[in-house]
């Protein structure tokens, strides 16, 4: 796994353990914030190995922590928009206005900037190379006039203060996402310990997929946002912002610019549910042998004032004045922008948020063949539609089905007792009202059809907001650190149960849960009716079932064989954790159009590629010889 949200950085669990932070002992505590520190570079490493500030001074681990621990607490998670563009001078844009004028008005201008053509009655004359004379009659004028308006939602999840995902390679006007998928993908790598090319070296390079992307597309100013606007703001369109701006962008610049795949690629869109749809495709590929490996992700930088400005006519966002009217304030305070999202409690609105997440999926063979680490297993993810709705953005019944779906698969695979006893909920928990009540109504209905009596739930949208098609990205990253460290976050928004949430046979909390989880059911209620379920497997439990599937002699045998893996995923952490990060970006490097293939009938071999593709046909209908 890896990746960067809200709430830092995915490897090491750290993001995890952000939420988590007081339940944490005292060492996982000042490790986690020495690694945000050096992410959000308040430090870095100096010469001696030590750590110095910007100022040059010299610190240790304890030293950092009381320095910067109150900073980074407030410029990470939810929060006051920090973006320059959410600033207190307001959100540049234009007003329309109607001029009449009682007598002729005459101005001077540069030529370049006369409209083409002539509004009817102008009269130009020139002054030099570059400058005119307008003359324009009496009479009625529109224009455009630039102004600045103040956001009426100022609360999103953001990456941690001064973390600059493009800093770190060489980028070149690329949208937001897609330099956090690069970052992304890079710290996967990193956390899996394995040497990607020798392990690609042993796999025919088709048994490779890549399936990333996000759930709509790069709309900042360097990919579709700018593109979009350049006509009205008078900007011109650059040659990047087309192809940039595709929601498959992500999957394209890992296959070419990181992985050097040429296996399987795309990306399936499904609003929020998005990361599992994806998943879906990992899964399935698997299972059904067409790939061994797969890498799955999602990007999404949807913190721009555009984007925020459209899900507010929607009513779907927890804006400034809704926040005020909940609590009866008439000023907000940053501590409030905190606690903008309160799932399943009294709630205004869903916030916004930006995070890159991303899984490297193994057929279990493989994984026991290279000594992957194992952080949990995805038998299988369940995705159907709601069917007639009253209206696309209304609440509908796929959501039962896929869950009901995912529990009895877990049922068959754990039995009733740990279904019962030892799973929990990974709500999508939007903040909404619609949500709170429709999300508990489902998990209530599916509990009772299970015996299920206080089924924990987690909605970890309270810590880092929604970050759109990464969302169930944010979830699985969370609860494999669940698995590993055996809390479930709580709610920390969560002052009371709204009266409306179906509650009888869910637990709900405030503070993180000790709480040994045999799984996790990552739900994913999207816009639209994209509805998904995954079912997660802790490490443990997939251990049992690889003893029962291979023996536990294959299993001794990839424990000692594993040894490299986390010795080299270590050794990444540290670095990681220092804030020397090895971020992947080969632009230019290997590049193959054809010629240079040699090409059979029933092979085609690629320089650079130790296996060669197969064409083998996969013929379902037999043949008519």
């Amino acid at each position: 796994m890896g990746g960067v949200n809200a709430a830092g950085r995915t490897s090491g669990h750290h993001a995890y353990r952000r939420t988590i932070l007081e339940a944490l002992p005292e060492t996982a505590q000042t490790q986690t914030l020495v690694a945000l520190a050096t992410l959000m570079r308040l430090v870095t490493r100096s010469a001696d190995g030590g750590w110095e500030n910007a100022e040059g001074e010299a610190l240790d681990a304890p030293q950092i922590v009381a320095r910067y621990r109150e900073h980074i607490l407030a410029h990470t998670l939810i929060r006051r928009i920090e973006s320059d563009a959410f600033g207190a001078a307001g959100i540049p844009g234009n007003r329309e206005l109607a001029m009449t004028f009682a007598e002729p008005v005459r101005f001077t201008t540069s030529r370049r900037q006369l409209p083409q053509p002539l509004p009817a009655g102008w009269e130009v004359r020139e002054i030099d190379r570059h400058t005119v004379e307008v003359a324009v009659p009496a009479g009625a004028l529109q224009a455009l006039l630039p102004e600045r308006r103040q956001a009426a939602v100022r609360a999103a999840g953001q990456l941690p203060l001064g973390f600059a995902p493009d800093t770190f390679y060489r980028s070149v006007h690329h949208p937001r996402g897609l330099s956090m998928a690069i970052f992304g993908v890079s710290d996967c790598l990193g956390q899996s310990g394995l040497d990607w090319e020798r392990v690609r070296g042993q796999l025919d390079p088709d048994a490779i997929a890549v399936y990333a992307g996000n759930s709509i597309g790069q709309l900042d100013d360097a990919g579709w946002g700018g593109m979009l606007k350049s006509f009205v703001t008078g900007s011109r369109t650059t040659s990047k912002q087309m192809p940039l701006g595709y929601g498959q962008m992500p999957a394209d610049f890992l296959n070419a610019y990181v992985l050097g795949s040429v296996g399987a690629t795309g990306a399936i869109q499904g609003a929020c549910a998005t990361f599992l749809y994806n998943l879906r495709l990992g899964v399935e590929d698997i299972r059904q042998g067409r790939r061994r490996m797969v890498m799955v992700g999602t990007s999404d930088a949807p913190v721009t004032p555009e984007i925020i400005e459209g899900f507010r006519a929607m009513s779907a966002l927890a804006d400034d004045q809704s926040l005020m009217a909940l609590d009866a304030l008439e000023l907000l305070t940053d501590a409030d922008y905190q606690r903008a999202c309160r799932p399943f409690a009294r709630n205004c609105g869903f916030t916004i948020a930006e995070a890159s997440q991303f899984v490297l999926l193994m057929d279990d063979s493989l994984a026991l063949e290279t000594g992957a680490q194992i952080l949990g297993a995805v038998p299988a993810v369940h995705v159907n539609a709601d069917g007639w709705k009253r209206s696309i953005s209304a609440p509908g019944i796929g959501n039962y089905i896929t869950l009901g779906k995912s529990v009895a698969l877990a049922r068959s695979i754990l039995g009733d007792d740990s279904v019962r006893q030892r799973t929990y909920l990974h709500a999508h928990g939007t903040s909404t009202p619609k949500n709170r009540t429709t999300e508990s109504h489902i998990f209530d209905q599916v509990a009772r059809a299970n015996g299920i009596e206080n089924w924990p739930v987690a909605a970890i949208k309270a810590f880092i907001g929604h970050s759109q098609g990464s969302a169930a990205g944010d979830q699985i990253a969370s609860a494999l650190g669940t698995f590993a460290h055996g809390y479930i976050p709580g709610i920390p928004t969560l002052d009371a149960v709204a009266d409306d949430v179906f509650a009888e046979r869910l637990r709900f909390f405030r503070e993180p849960l000790a709480f040994e989880a045999d799984a996790s059911f990552i739900n994913a209620k999207g816009f639209g009716g994209n509805n998904a379920t995954g079912l997660l497997l802790s490490p443990a439990v997939t251990e049992r079932l690889l003893v029962k599937r291979h023996g536990q002699r294959a299993v001794d045998a990839w424990r000692g064989r594993r040894e490299q893996a986390l010795a080299a995923s270590e050794q990444y952490r540290e670095a990681a954790d220092s804030g020397r990060f090895e971020v992947i970006y080969r632009f230019g490097e290997g590049v193959l159009e054809g010629p240079e293939l040699e090409v059979s009938a029933d092979a085609i071999r690629i320089p650079g590629y130790a296996q060669p593709v197969s064409l083998k046909a996969d013929n379902p209908f037999g043949s008519l010889e």
